[in-house]
C-alpha cells in the first residue's frame, strides 16, 4: 500500500497493486485496473518511486526481474 493525497489534502492509502495507468496532464491521474480514476498532488515520479518500494516490500520486483531474465 502507498500513502498519497487527494488534491484536497486528504490523505489516503491506495494498493499499488491495482494500478493500471499513471499519467501527468498536468496534475498526476491514477487509473485503476477496474477504470477509477484518482487524481492525486504527489508529482508522477513520486508516485513511480513509492509504488517500486511497495513492490520491493511484497516481493514483486525480485519476481518480476528473475522472469525477466530468463527472455
Amino acid at each position: 500500500m502507498i500513502s498519497l493525497t487527494r488534491l484536497n489534502g486528504e490523505e489516503f492509502t491506495f494498493n499499488a497493486i491495482y494500478i493500471e495507468q499513471l499519467q501527468s496532464n498536468p496534475d498526476t491521474t491514477i487509473t485503476t485496473t477496474r477504470g477509477r480514476k484518482f487524481v492525486v498532488k504527489e508529482p508522477e515520479e513520486v508516485v513511480i518511486r513509492r509504488i517500486k518500494k511497495f513492490y520491493q516490500q511484497i516481493g514483486l520486483i525480485r519476481i518480476i526481474e528473475q522472469a525477466g531474465e530468463s527472455d
